[in-house]
């Protein structure tokens, strides 16, 4: 419903955008020349309606009310999640770390760290939260033969810290090569990729046809490919079948410079 009230004023004067109006009892008020008819002049008589649209008025403060309420459910009542993390692929010196899709509500992610045994890390980690969600793991590696160790992850934001469940590993011993992920290249035939395959169940390790972080050794015959240049960018060691061989002749884990190929 929209009350409008009428007035006349006489033009007094143009300058500058603005017009000065004067109205029967002499009354002066500025008004932006834009909004008066074309070829009004100075003298000139308008007729000025005014009215009070009170369907607009509502509609506009449920429009903000509607805002209020968002902001409040995004900012008010949602907070960040704190990280959650298990355990991925452990061998005799590393260890993968997974955590759950990042949830920070609203906030930011200022940065992710890594503890272990209670000290924070001086561990790379992903910098930003799509980074955070995309790679979803970390492998952290120095650690002990046959050792155990406790790690968490601190998640800062704009909205506080955050601190994940701990987590409790213990590396492989030597004689423990269910830990052994291994990758095929390229070799002198399928039939001797067959058999380390074999090698490798007997073994007590596992194979796979992708090159990811949870490959420990590249095994092949010649240093070409996609797969080996892929092994070459996660910095996995590229080993001769001998190696394999020697794993399962010695029955533990043995050092891989002796069979890394040139």
């Amino acid at each position: 419903m929209s009350l409008t009230t009428s007035a006349q004023f006489t033009v007094g004067k143009l300058d500058a955008g603005m017009a000065m109006l004067l109205t029967e009892d002499y009354q002066l008020i500025e008004f932006p020349s834009v909004l008066l008819p074309k070829g009004v002049v100075l003298g000139s008589v308008v007729n000025i309606d005014v009215g009070r649209d009170r369907g607009a008025e509502q509609r506009q403060r449920n429009e903000f009310r509607e805002l209020q309420e968002q902001i409040l459910m995004d900012f008010g009542t949602r907070q960040p999640k704190a990280p959650v993390i298990r355990v991925g692929h452990t061998t005799q010196t590393w260890t993968v770390l997974e955590w759950e899709p990042l949830d920070l509500a609203a906030a930011e992610l200022r940065s992710l760290h890594l503890y272990r045994d209670g000290q924070r890390m001086m561990q790379s980690m992903p910098s930003s939260l799509e980074v955070a969600n995309s790679v979803l793991a970390v492998k952290t590696s120095g650690l002990d033969v046959d050792h155990e160790y406790e790690f968490k992850i601190e998640m800062r934001t704009s909205a506080g810290t955050l601190f994940s469940n701990a987590v409790t590993i213990r590396t492989h011993s030597l004689e423990n090569l269910s830990g052994v992920c291994v990758c095929f290249g390229e070799c002198e035939s399928q039939e001797e990729i067959e058999n380390m395959k074999d090698t490798v169940k007997r073994i007590g390790a596992s194979w796979t046809d992708r090159v990811s972080m949870n490959v420990t050794h590249f095994v092949a015959r010649y240093k070409a490919g996609p797969g080996c240049e892929a092994a070459l960018r996660y910095n996995i060691p590229i080993v001769k079948p001998d190696w394999l061989l020697a794993c399962e002749a010695n029955g533990k884990l043995q050092p891989a410079i002796k069979y890394y190929l040139d």
